[in-house]
Order: C-alpha cells, then structure tokens, then sequence
C-alpha cells in the first residue's frame, strides 16, 4: 500500500528548503570569498579559490587585527561572566522577595527597555568622562552589565522553581548566597546557556558603543576593525571576507557547544 504524501507536507518542506537556501547561502558565499581575490568575487565566482593564503598574508599585514580580536574575546567573557552573575542575581531577588517596592523598581526597569539607547549614548558618555574611563576596555563593559532582558528572562525562568525548597534551605540555616549558588542556579543551566548565548552575540557585535568610547587603535574592537577595512579607499574583499569569516568563529563555538540546552532555556523551564 502506498503512502498518500500530502500537499501541505509538501509546501512546507519547499517552504524550509528555500529558507534554508536563504540563509545558509550568504554564509557559503562569505567562505567562498574569501579564498578568491577581487577580480573572482566581483565576478561572481561560487568556486573555491586558491588566495586563502594570500589573503590571510593581507590580513597579517594589515595590522591590528589580531589585537582587536583578543580585545573583543577579552571585553565579551568579562562581560558575559558578569552579566550572567548580576542578572541572574537580581532577577533571584526581585522573585523571591517580593514586595511592593520591588515590583514598582521591577515594572521600572521594564519602562527603561522601552529608551532607545541613542537617548542614553550622551549620559552615558559623560559618566565614563568623569570616571575617567574614556578609551578603556571597562567603558564598553559597564554599560550593558544590568541588562534589563536578561533580568526578565531569568525572572521568567524562576518563576517555575518551588518557593518551598527555598524556604526549607533558609529554616536548615543556608545563607541567601548558598541557596541561590547551590540550589537556584544548577536547574538553571538551560537557562543559562541561553542567556549566554544572547549575551555573547550582544557584545561580540557591538558597534556604537565603542565606536564612541574607544578612540585609539589598540584599544579597538573587531567590529570597528572590519569598518575600516570596509571604508578604506581600496577594499580588499578576499582580506575583508577572510576577516568576517574568522570573527563568525567563536560565535559559531559558542552556539553549537550550547544548541542543546538552547531550546529548553528558552522556554523557561526550570526543574
């Protein structure tokens, strides 16, 4: 007996096909490209080309590079580790202490997601003037370390944990701190992956900030190396490509090593 296939089976997996085309075909494109040189990539070449070695050579050359990458990885982990810590941290207390105060502060910060951060750039400079932190890795950390979104994920996410565990570590004499390290935090690890993932790509992406803060080359992060390359008078497409690809990298590590708990921390559950 043969099996009927059905229509709507049918458009949907076209449907998934053409999406995933769509998306996985910039990604190839970039890889391609940066094995060829210019000549081959404004012709529209889809091959794999023999300058892989040159343009790395070109990238060596050009000169800060590296440095703006181990900037990048440098300001990211501090960043995720911190950010990771704090909000978590505070979305413990804003659920399990509640009171009115604390959720007028809550449905305060919530109001704050609602301020383009182009309303914020200028007190937020002026801040790091009179800190002194002008042009240092600690201006672009600061700012984004009581992330708002990651405060609501994790008040999500807490929401499902039993009060009355909680509550019987505190009567056994366990310490706030030892309820949440030991307790809180080790069912969160979905959640957590998630929220790492949604932090390193925040950082490792981030343009107009630091854009605004750093102003020497040695203190520059990838993305605002990859402009340069891009807005010089000559591109070097093979280079810049090359460049894109190997920024893409710890990103596609960090997601990968995570895609398995990803899923499950999304949707908030918490066992």
């Amino acid at each position: 007996m043969k099996r009927k296939v059905k229509v709507s089976s049918v458009f949907q997996y076209l449907f998934l096909g053409v999406a995933s085309f769509f998306s996985i075909f910039p990604f190839y494109w970039l890889v391609v490209g940066s094995t060829n040189n210019n000549t081959d990539i404004l012709g529209g070449k889809l091959s794999v080309g023999k300058m892989f070695f040159e343009n790395y050579n070109n990238l060596i050359k050009f000169g800060g590079f590296e440095r703006a990458f181990f900037n990048t990885l440098k300001i990211t982990i501090i960043y995720l580790v911190l950010t990771l810590l704090i909000t978590s941290l505070a979305a413990y207390g804003f659920d399990k202490f509640k009171s009115i105060k604390t959720e007028i502060i809550y449905k305060i910060f919530l109001l704050s997601m609602m301020v383009p951060f182009a309303a914020m750039m200028i007190p937020l400079f002026r801040i790091m003037v009179k800190l002194s932190l002008i042009d240092s890795l600690l201006a672009v950390i600061l700012p984004g370390l009581s992330s708002v979104f990651l405060i609501f994920f994790f008040r999500q996410s807490l929401k499902s944990f039993p009060t009355q565990i909680i509550e019987s570590a505190r009567i056994d004499g366990a310490s706030e701190l030892t309820i949440f390290f030991r307790i809180v935090l080790p069912p969160m690890k979905p959640t957590l992956a998630a929220a790492a993932i949604y932090a390193f790509m925040t950082q490792w992406n981030n343009y107009m900030w630091p854009l605004i803060v750093l102003r020497t080359n040695e203190s520059k992060t990838l993305t605002l190396t990859l402009s340069s390359m891009s807005s010089a008078y000559f591109v070097d497409y093979g280079m810049l490509m090359l460049a894109i690809v190997i920024s893409t990298i710890p990103m596609i590590v960090i997601f990968f090593s995570m895609q398995k708990s990803f899923v499950q921390g999304m949707t908030g559950s918490c066992k």
